[in-house]
């Protein structure tokens, strides 16, 4: 019963996850802390499994409609990797508590960016790293180039940190980043984002597995179940308006928030 209870979330898991760019790391660690009392560090690594598994399947829809920008992807990267490393380090050496809270208030942060930011951005050609897409939902192709590339490196690092700390696969941070700060179009970003989490993720499971910390009685079914919804989750976020894929992962980041809030507030 438990081992398809939790191929049943990790589905979920990787439906949302692919479908808003994070890998269902935002699902899976507080519903495996929360529901299935699974040790937190034990979460975190089942999590940057599973958000492995989401980069690869959701990759094959994504790059198939021309919307992961590969060039901005690479260039990324690498910094994402340093801090993944940086944060895996220390996630193993503190307290659980510290990781829970320290995940809802990223939550909250994140959220907050995106709707401060009112909406998608309005894409402009710059001539640095340029590359469009045919949107499905209306059919318009859309053409950008990337803004402040300086600055979404720097901040690519803290994404990976954020990414080893508490098992998220950098997601939450790099769909703002390159989406805010950067100007790329969200569902782009989206595309773009799903590609990096999966190199970002195997860096600090390589980590947590060295510590012990993986779990072959949560990693295995999680990893069936991402593998299923991250398939699916794509499909439906090329058709979705830029808006609505806003708003939801807006909601899903501040419920979880709360939730893990409560637990290391030890209730």
């Amino acid at each position: 019963m438990t081992f398809a209870a939790l191929v049943a979330v990790a589905v979920f898991a990787g439906v949302v996850g692919s479908m808003v760019g994070v890998g269902g790391g935002i699902v899976v660690v507080p519903v495996l802390t929360l529901v299935f009392d699974v040790p937190i560090k034990v979460a975190v690594a089942t999590s940057l499994i599973c958000v492995v598994a989401t980069s690869s399947a959701a990759q094959t829809v994504f790059v198939t409609k021309g919307m992961t920008n590969l060039r901005l992807g690479m260039s990324l990267e690498i910094m994402t990797t340093l801090g993944a490393i940086a944060g895996g380090l220390t996630a193993v050496l503190i307290s659980g508590r510290i990781l829970q809270g320290a995940f809802a208030v990223i939550l909250v942060y994140v959220a907050y960016t995106m709707n401060r930011r009112g909406g998608d951005v309005i894409p402009l050609r710059t001539g640095l790293l340029e590359a469009s897409y045919v949107d499905p939902a209306d059919g318009r192709r859309v053409a950008y180039g990337v803004r402040r590339l300086k600055i979404g490196v720097l901040l690519s690092f803290l994404a990976g940190n954020v990414s080893g700390l508490v098992g998220l696969g950098g997601g939450g941070f790099k769909v703002p980043i390159m989406n805010v700060v950067m100007g790329v179009p969200l569902k782009a970003t989206i595309a773009t984002s799903n590609l990096m989490i999966g190199a970002t993720a195997a860096t600090g499971a390589v980590i947590f597995y060295g510590r012990g910390f993986v779990d072959a009685r949560y990693a295995v079914p999680m990893a069936i179940g991402i593998l299923l919804g991250a398939r699916l989750g794509p499909r439906l976020a090329v058709r979705l308006s830029s808006r609505t894929l806003g708003t939801s992962f807006q909601v899903l980041l501040l419920v979880f928030a709360a939730l893990m809030a409560t637990r290391a507030a030890g209730y």
